[in-house]
């Protein structure tokens, strides 16, 4: 968490407030932080008088195009971004700080210390970590095709869960997301992806773009502690079918939703809608 809805909120937002602002200079409080160049002085020295053209994503990663460089911020589980007037007192655990010269600051708090920050010259991100090993973009019209989908997981033999979780191979899908596209695909966590018939693939195809959809419409989802860059709040938990739900009923069959472990995830699952395969009835835990 943040997982692909919430970071394409915050790329939404940030564009609306901090594109064609002009950095005066950046305040670096947590070094670590930073991850390219090696010294915060040279990060924040390669940032003075350049302006942010636009916020890209790329699965969990944002990539804040400014001219003539690229940043790219992960922020993993706590980090968030907002605009606050330079004159207002810092928050604590502020780690980074981008002093605009129209008097806001665009300001990276992370409560947990894991985000990173990382600086390329253009074009040059996707050739190294941490952008170089990601794989298909579920937002991805054109290259995010059930067919793409089944070519790439068909033949594993590794449980369809943990494979989806997997950025080398689809980007952006956590554990949220991933419980509930495969409820409505019908599709048990613990079946390996082989065992999925070419229907079931696009079942599961069409069962991630619309969970993702809906979740980007509705801001992402606010389970823990996550905001979008204007502090608002997702809404997409209100609409969880399966996940948090345990011992509650399954919306379509009314039979109660379990909570068992898969892959070291906390799994939701209807038992009734999502068939457990028989060769692992043994093997199931709940939780």
């Amino acid at each position: 968490m943040p997982e692909l809805p919430e970071v394409e909120t915050v790329r939404r937002t940030l564009i609306e407030l901090v594109a064609g602002k002009r950095i005066a200079s950046v305040t670096v409080k947590l070094p670590r932080i930073i991850q390219r160049p090696a010294e915060p002085e040279a990060f924040a020295a390669a940032l003075a008088g350049r302006t942010i053209q636009t916020v890209e994503r790329r699965g969990k990663f944002l990539r804040i195009v400014l001219d003539g460089l690229v940043l790219v911020s992960h922020l993993r589980m706590e980090g968030r971004y907002g605009v606050f007037p330079s004159d207002e007192p810092v928050e604590l655990h502020t780690h980074v700080l981008f002093h605009f010269d129209d008097g806001t600051d665009l300001r990276y708090k992370d409560v947990r210390q894991f985000g990173t920050m990382h600086l390329f010259e253009p074009g040059t991100e996707f050739e190294m970590k941490p952008l170089n090993k990601l794989g298909l973009e579920p937002l991805d019209n054109d290259a995010f095709s059930a067919e793409a989908l089944r070519g790439l997981l068909g033949k594993k033999t590794g449980l369809i869960k943990p494979l989806l979780l997997n950025q080398e191979y689809v980007v952006g899908l956590g554990n949220i997301y991933v419980d509930e596209a495969l409820f409505l695909a019908g599709i048990h966590p613990e079946r390996t992806a082989d065992s999925l018939k070419k229907a079931e693939w696009v079942l599961l195809h069409e069962a991630i773009v619309s969970t993702l959809a809906k979740a980007v419409a509705a801001g992402g989802s606010s389970v823990k502690s996550y905001v979008n860059g204007q502090g608002e709040m997702g809404m997409f938990q209100h609409q969880l079918l399966v996940y948090g739900r345990k011992n509650e009923p399954c919306t379509n069959c009314g039979r109660l939703i379990e909570k068992s472990v898969v892959g070291g995830r906390g799994t939701h699952t209807c038992a009734s809608c999502q068939p457990y395969p028989k060769a692992r009835k043994k093997a199931v835990r709940q939780v």
